[in-house]
């Protein structure tokens, strides 16, 4: 190989190594761009992520928030704000005052033993009854939301009438129903319709279960609530004829709270 041919390899041979450099050195270039792109990404995301849970973690829940809802009172409501419900005559000469929070299970127990013999009472005029409805079970247990929830949808049952009001109101209370005091069965709007369609005047009733889906009556349940903390009531059932407790209802018997009765009014 002559000279010339020796060197012009040997300058052609550094001129394509140099070039190789060249490239690897570009390669290297973007790949480390390309590192520090993704580290400035997944910074933002991490950033944008902590900012999501601080503006939740500020926004109020649900229920604070449907404080500042309009009041929206059922229909055959009565009392301040609409927060007592009257079922019977407003003429009987007496009126049985009942307090109640829809997971008690103490409720469910006295409703399912005497509630039969206080609408026979009501109906034969012997008194009428009105309820005030709580919710504190919510924050007693920590958990769920069922107490208001299941309130709100009653208030829905009460402005299609008081008979849709008390069927439901049975029907939430039942065996069959009613869940564990622990279990937010009643937290769930499907839940609140599908027992519902036990009742005629709610089956298929497109008005109530919009009043449900959409909480028209959330603020009048949180007013409620409140009344019945107002009341000074501190255990459910609590159950007041004309004034004077009538203790332990839900230990009795049908024929026990019945006697308790005549004998409250034989005073």
């Amino acid at each position: 190989m002559s000279q010339r041919n020796s060197l012009a390899a040997k300058t052609a041979a550094r001129e394509r190594l140099r070039a190789e450099r060249e490239k690897q050195a570009k390669r290297d270039k973007l790949r480390r761009q390309l590192l520090v792109f993704g580290g400035v990404i997944a910074t933002l995301a991490v950033l944008a992520g902590v900012a999501v849970a601080v503006v939740k973690m500020n926004q109020p829940s649900y229920w604070e928030a449907a404080k500042d809802k309009k009041l929206v009172k059922p229909a055959h409501s009565s009392g301040t704000n609409g927060t007592s419900i009257l079922v019977g005559s407003a003429s009987a000469k007496h009126t049985l005052k009942v307090y109640e929070d829809l997971r008690c299970p103490y409720c469910a127990q006295f409703e399912q033993t005497s509630g039969d013999t206080m609408a026979a009472d009501v109906k034969a005029g012997t008194y009428n009854m009105s309820y005030t409805m709580g919710a504190f079970l919510d924050d007693s247990l920590g958990q769920g939301q069922g107490s208001k929830n299941a309130l709100s949808a009653l208030g829905a049952a009460l402005n299609v009438s008081t008979d849709a009001f008390v069927a439901y109101h049975k029907v939430l209370y039942s065996k069959a129903v009613h869940p564990e005091e622990t279990t937010d069965a009643f937290g769930s709007d499907t839940n609140l319709i599908k027992y519902a369609q036990k009742v005629p005047a709610l089956k298929d009733n497109a008005a109530f279960q919009k009043a449900v889906k959409d909480g028209t009556y959330d603020k009048w349940a949180l007013t409620m609530a409140a009344q019945f903390d107002s009341d000074g009531i501190t255990g459910t059932p609590t159950v007041k004829l004309d004034g004077t407790a009538i203790e332990n209802p839900q230990s009795m018997t049908a024929d026990q709270f019945e006697a308790a009765i005549k004998a409250q009014l034989a005073k």
